[in-house]
C-alpha cells in the first residue's frame, strides 16, 4: 500500500509482469492509497522490482509550475516541488512518513535550455537519446531520507563556487549577489560539524529560489532552497542558513518519527543554529537571539490562544493536516525546553556534548520524544535528581507559554531598549542629539529590534521622521 495524491496510476509492473493494482477512495488531505497485490509466487527473501506508470497532476499540491513572468529571467518556466510535510506522495508513490526513509536514484530529461537539481548528489548528464532538444540530469541520494525530503528544481540555473563542497545555484541575475550573501556557508559548516559530528552527505548547494517560495529556507539533502529575500547585502540573515545546515543532522540525519514530535526537528536545529551564530558572532549574540525567540513565541502563541492544543510540544494531529498546525511553536519551545535544560544541567558545553551523542546514536533512524527523554535520562544518568525537577508535562503536553523561562544575557538587548527610551522621552529640542555614532556599535539585528522597541511604545509620528533622517534609514550610504 503506497500514498498517493492526485496522481494517475497508468500501469503497475512487479519484476516485469503486470500486476494489479488498485486506487482506493479519496482522503480530503490525505489522497488515495495504491494497493499493489503481489504475485503469490514469490519466495521468501525474494527481491521484489514493482515498477509504476504514472503522470502528476497540474494540481500537485506539491509542484509549483512558475511562468516566465514569475521568474528573474522573464524567459524560461521554472518548477520547484516542496514535499514537507506529507505532499511527496503527489510527485510519486511511497510511504511518505517520516518513520521510514529511503535512498534514491533518478534520472530526469528537461529541455536543454534548463538545468534540473534535485536533493542528491549530482552523477553527470548526457543528451537525452529519444529527443535532441532534451537533456538527462542523473542524481543519487545514498543516505536515507525521509520522503519529505524528496526534492526537484527545473530552472534556468547558473552556478558559482563558493567552498569546498558548496555551489549556489540562482537564475543568472542573482549569481553574484548570492555567492556574496552566502560566503560564510562552509565556516557555518565546520562549526556544525564540530557540534553535531561529520557532514555525512557530501555536497552542501544552496539553490537561491523565485521570489515565490513561500519559506525562508528548505533543508533538502545537499541542496538546500532559501529565498531571495535573504539577499539583503551585508550578510545580515545567515543566521537562516545556519539553521538549514544545522538540519543536516537534526531533522535530515535524526528525523521525528512523526509529526506530532515535529519539535524534534526543529528545537534542536534552533539550538544547533543559534550555538552556529554564537561561535561566529560572540555569545552575547546567541542569547539576542535567543530572547528574541521567546519574544516570537510569545506572539504566536497570543495568536493561537494560549489553550490550543497546537500551542503544545508534542501535539496530536490524528485525523488533522501537519501544515494546519504548522507554526513556530515548535521552533521556539523546543528550543526553550533545551535552553533551559542546558542551564539547569551544567551549561552549553555539557549540554552539547549531549547533543552530539544524540545525533550519533539515532543517526539514520526516526525518533519520538520519550525515546528522546530516555536517552536524555540515560546520558545524564548522574544528574537525574535535576532532571526530576523538570515539569515535564508542563513542557511537553501543556499548551500556552513554558512553565519556566530561561535566563537570558541581556547586554545587547539593553543597548536597544536604552536607545529607544531616548528617543521616547526626547522633547523637541533633544532631536539634534542624535546621530549616526548612536548606531556605530549595532548590528543589524539590533536595529531591528530598536525599531522593534520604538513601534512597541508608538513613539510620535514627528519623531519616527527624525529617527528616519538622522539615521539614514532607507539611504544607500546609511544602515539598512
Amino acid at each position: 500500500i503506497l500514498d498517493t495524491k492526485d496522481l494517475k496510476i497508468n500501469q503497475v509492473l512487479i519484476n516485469g509482469k503486470e500486476a494489479k493494482f488498485t486506487v482506493g477512495e479519496r482522503h480530503s488531505f490525505k489522497g488515495s492509497p495504491l494497493e499493489i497485490t503481489l504475485p503469490s509466487a514469490l519466495s521468501k527473501n525474494q527481491e521484489v522490482v514493482v515498477e509504476v506508470s504514472y503522470e502528476t497532476s497540474p494540481k500537485s499540491s506539491a509542484l509549483q509550475w512558475l511562468t516566465p513572468e514569475q521568474t528573474s529571467g522573464k524567459k524560461h518556466p521554472f518548477l520547484f516541488s516542496q514535499c514537507q510535510a506529507i505532499h511527496c506522495r503527489a510527485i510519486l508513490p511511497c510511504q511518505d512518513t517520516p518513520s521510514v526513509k529511503i535512498t534514491y536514484y533518478a534520472e530526469v530529461s528537461v529541455p536543454k535550455d534548463l538545468v534540473a537539481l534535485m536533493s542528491a548528489v549530482r552523477d553527470g548528464d548526457e543528451s537525452d537519446p529519444a529527443d535532441a532538444t532534451r537533456k538527462i540530469y542523473k542524481f543519487s541520494q545514498k543516505v536515507p531520507i525521509p520522503c519529505y525530503l524528496v526534492a526537484l528544481v527545473v530552472g534556468a540555473l547558473e552556478s558559482r563556487k563558493i567552498g569546498p563542497r558548496t555551489l549556489v545555484w540562482s537564475e543568472k541575475e542573482q549569481v553574484e549577489k548570492s555567492a556574496y550573501e552566502f560566503s560564510e556557508t562552509e565556516a557555518m559548516l565546520k562549526i556544525a560539524e564540530d557540534l553535531g559530528g561529520p557532514y555525512v552527505w557530501g555536497q552542501y548547494d544552496l539553490l537561491v529560489l523565485p521570489p515565490s517560495f513561500p519559506y525562508g529556507g528548505m533543508e533538502n539533502p545537499c541542496l538546500t532552497f532559501v529565498t531571495p529575500t535573504l539577499l539583503a547585502g551585508d550578510r545580515s540573515l545567515s543566521n537562516v542558513i545556519a539553521h538549514e545546515i544545522s538540519h543536516s543532522w537534526t531533522g535530515n540525519l535524526v528525523t521525528n518519527k512523526t509529526w506530532d514530535h515535529f519539535w524534534l526537528n526543529e528545537g534542536h536545529t534552533v539550538y544547533l543554529e543559534r550555538h552556529i551564530c554564537g561561535r561566529l558572532f560572540g555569545e552575547k549574540f546567541r542569547h539576542f537571539h535567543a530572547l528574541g525567540g521567546w519574544g516570537e513565541l510569545q506572539n504566536s502563541i497570543k495568536t493561537f490562544g494560549d489553550t490550543n492544543p497546537f500551542t503544545k510540544l508534542v501535539v496530536d494531529l490524528k485525523d488533522i493536516d501537519p501544515d494546519v498546525a504548522y507554526s513556530l511553536v515548535p521552533y521556539e519551545k523546543g528550543f526553550a525546553l533545551l535552553f533551559y535544560l542546558e542551564q539547569l544541567l551544567g551549561g552549553p558545553e555539557i549540554f552539547l556534548g549531549f547533543l552530539k551523542a544524540y545525533v550519533q546514536n539515532f543517526s539514520y533512524k526516526s525518533v519520538a520524544t520519550d525515546e528522546w527523554k530516555g536517552f536524555l535520562y540515560s546520558y545524564f544518568k548522574d544528574k537525574v535528581n535535576l532532571l526530576d525537577t523538570v515539569d515535564w508535562n508542563a513542557w511537553l503536553h501543556s499548551p500556552g507559554m513554558p512553565p519556566v523561562k530561561p535566563k537570558y544575557d541581556m547586554t545587547l538587548t539593553n543597548a536597544c531598549i536604552a536607545l529607544s527610551q531616548r528617543w521616547i522621552k526626547a522633547s523637541e529640542g533633544d532631536l539634534n542629539s542624535f546621530c549616526s555614532a548612536d548606531l556605530k556599535e549595532m548590528s543589524s539585528h539590533q536595529l531591528v529590534e530598536f525599531l522593534a522597541q520604538l513601534l512597541l511604545k508608538m513613539v510620535a509620528p514627528l519623531h519616527s521622521v527624525q529617527v528616519g533622517r538622522g539615521y539614514s534609514f532607507g539611504s544607500k550610504n546609511g544602515h539598512r
